[in-house]
């Protein structure tokens, strides 16, 4: 009796494992879209997180995570739990020497300013909507461009090490037609922002966000919805840019991932 009870036991853990799959690479700064059966629940390490009516969820891996990513998944009254290793990535050192005092250091005169900017960043990044737009493919904000900074890189500005770069710059002409990537509703539309200049916020369901920084036209407003491919502006050089570009950003609340994992 103990074996057969030892057994059924064995077999519900294994159906809610064979329930449970995952797109995305476990490796730093990775974005990972997860899909389960609806009536499931589920938690990343000690996080409780949202699932979809289609039984989709997602979530992201810092930059310099370490640790392996806990996974605890219940159905029908039944938790498993399955641990999944986080691979490292290598990062690029990137030098630019040469940059105006002020934009390798803000003067004391701004911290106000940049202390109101980041409250509002981080309270749109905070949001977790049931949205579901994140479960789709995202597509590229430009269509010609030069990638000229890539997602975790070091920064070394005049020879001081910096906070690493957690975007991806797009280099285009000024004035270059800005796309929206996915679905979505805008939670963040700011002209003039002390780093990131003309600022946009798109939400995407489930803590899942993008940012879209350095405008020079925001043709979009608060709480409008945004279809895929639809202009929300054009590209510029607003804020602590050195030139024109196009920084976008990608975010599961305040985890800062790699915007590449979700546009290839």
């Amino acid at each position: 009796m103990r074996i057969i009870f030892f057994s059924l036991i064995l077999i519900l853990q294994i159906k809610v494992l064979n329930a449970l799959e995952f797109q995305g690479k476990f490796e730093q700064g990775s974005f990972i879209l997860g899909k389960t059966s609806p009536d499931s629940k589920i938690q990343i390490d000690s996080k409780k997180i949202r699932v979809s009516k289609d039984g989709f969820f997602a979530f992201g891996l810092d930059r310099d995570r370490k640790n392996d990513v806990v996974i605890k998944v219940t159905k029908d009254g039944e938790t498993k739990t399955l641990q999944k290793k986080v691979f490292k990535r290598e990062y690029k050192i990137q030098r630019i020497d040469g940059l105006p005092p002020k934009q390798v250091t803000p003067p004391p005169e701004v911290y106000e300013r940049i202390k109101k900017d980041n409250k509002l960043i981080g309270k749109a990044r905070s949001l977790d909507t049931p949205y579901d737009f994140f479960k789709d493919k995202f597509i590229y904000p430009i269509d010609k461009y030069i990638i000229t900074g890539v997602y975790g890189s070091q920064r070394i500005l005049n020879g001081k090490p910096r906070r690493p770069h957690y975007g991806i710059d797009f280099h285009a002409p000024e004035g270059t037609p800005v796309k929206a990537m996915m679905d979505g509703e805008v939670t963040l539309a700011e002209d003039d922002m002390y780093f990131t200049g003309g600022t946009i916020i798109f939400d995407h369901g489930h803590g899942v966000s993008t940012l879209y920084m350095h405008m020079k036209d925001i043709n979009v407003k608060v709480g409008q919805k945004i279809k895929q491919g639809q202009i929300v502006g054009t590209l510029g050089q607003s804020g602590r840019a050195t030139g024109p570009h196009l920084d976008i950003r990608l975010n599961w609340f305040n985890i800062k991932l790699d915007p590449k994992t979700i546009l290839d």
